[in-house]
């Protein structure tokens, strides 16, 4: 399992790395510039590069001026700085304006020294991922995963992981065995102030609790409100979120703006959770989401609440069977509703119970066959 292995403060280690990379990057453009000037001055006459010690002096003053910092702390750190003092002043006595071209090569230097800090930090978010994912997998939901997660040596912490399991040890046992100890842990210091009171579920977690969470590990004091700690909460990576955010955007295509609103809802980190599950599952994530376009009801309603109801979609497209058509939404006509129930009584009072109904537009007195009322005596 590939884990990032520094040691001492990762980032730091990453950065010294970038800035290390760039410098690189430096000697070699200087060594083209170099071999340039030696070249053109050699079909002349080839001048005499000054003394170290006056070159270190000169060209100090400059590289300080016009190169970013970690970058010119690098270079007159290196055991090749006075060469490349007499270099740059060699290439200055010889016609180069050093003004415009220390910039552009302090340029140059920043792009490596940031492309390699983003790639470290790229393979220590995957790195870390994979590990996130075990303890997922391996510890409920609750204060000793996120204490975990929440730590900045967490990338120590998965690294001697890493190293473990290289040896044959099994991780989860390990890690079951360590989330006991990090309960008692933390019952203790609960004690110690004062708040051994079990953790009341938080408003966020008793509002999630229905379709949205079911099946789901979801820790009592859920906070969607910051949106790093629900996922860390969720033991998501950050790897992770970023990939089926983008696995979101593919599934939208031309949509941007809609699937934006998705992954910026408040309750994103739930439907990532059900991502991750889903992929543990081996369930095809990115074909469940192909849902989403076959039935846009999410359209339908005020502009406000369109992030909560693709929200309900997106939970609803990775809960539904593949090729199973979405719930029929039938609009109800309430009047005729009304009318026609045998539970809601009608408009209008009924007629006597018992009684006949009449015939449309005849008096009661004259419908056939009713018996005349009569008059007078009887004969």
């Amino acid at each position: 399992m590939a884990t990032p292995t520094p040691e001492g403060d990762p980032v730091a280690a990453a950065a010294a790395e970038a800035v290390q990379t760039s410098v690189m990057a430096w000697r070699l453009v200087m060594a083209v510039a170099d071999a340039v000037r030696r070249h053109q001055q050699r079909r002349h006459k080839e001048g005499d590069l000054p003394s170290a010690d006056q070159a270190v002096s000169e060209a100090a003053a400059e590289v300080t001026k016009l190169v970013p910092s970690d970058i010119a702390t690098a270079l007159m750190a290196g055991a090749d700085w006075p060469q490349m003092a007499q270099q740059l002043v060699a290439l200055r006595r010889a016609g180069v304006d050093l003004a415009e071209f220390l910039p552009r090569i302090g340029d140059i230097a920043v792009t490596v020294r940031d492309a390699v800090a983003e790639n470290a930090t790229q393979v220590a978010r995957e790195g870390t991922g994979e590990w996130e994912r075990m303890l997922r997998e391996t510890l409920p939901a609750g204060p000793v995963r996120e204490a975990i997660l929440a730590s900045p040596t967490w990338p120590d912490i998965a690294a001697t992981m890493a190293r473990l399991d290289e040896r044959g040890v099994d991780v989860r046992q390990v890690l079951a065995a360590a989330h006991n100890e990090g309960v008692g842990v933390d019952q203790a210091v609960a004690r110690v102030l004062a708040a051994d009171a079990p953790t009341a579920a938080s408003r966020d977690a008793m509002l999630s609790y229905g379709p949205l969470t079911t099946g789901l590990d979801l820790p009592k004091d859920l906070d969607l409100g910051d949106r790093t700690r629900a996922l860390r909460q969720l033991a998501i990576s950050p790897a992770e979120n970023e990939r089926y955010t983008r696995w979101v955007r593919e599934a939208m295509p031309e949509r941007g703006r809609e699937a934006d609103l998705l992954v910026n809802a408040r309750q994103w980190p739930l439907v990532a959770a059900r991502m991750a599950k889903m992929e543990k599952d081996g369930k095809p994530v990115r074909e469940h989401l192909t849902q989403l376009m076959k039935d846009t009801s999410w359209e339908d309603g005020p502009r406000p609440q369109l992030g909560s109801r693709l929200v309900q979609a997106a939970n609803d497209a990775l809960r539904r069977p593949l090729g199973v058509a979405a719930a029929s939404r039938v609009k109800v006509n309430t009047a005729a509703a009304r009318a026609t129930s045998t539970t809601v009584g009608p408009t209008r009072p009924r007629a006597t119970e018992g009684a006949a109904p009449a015939e449309a537009g005849i008096a009661p007195h004259r419908r056939e066959n009713a018996t005349a009322p009569r008059r007078g005596r009887t004969r």
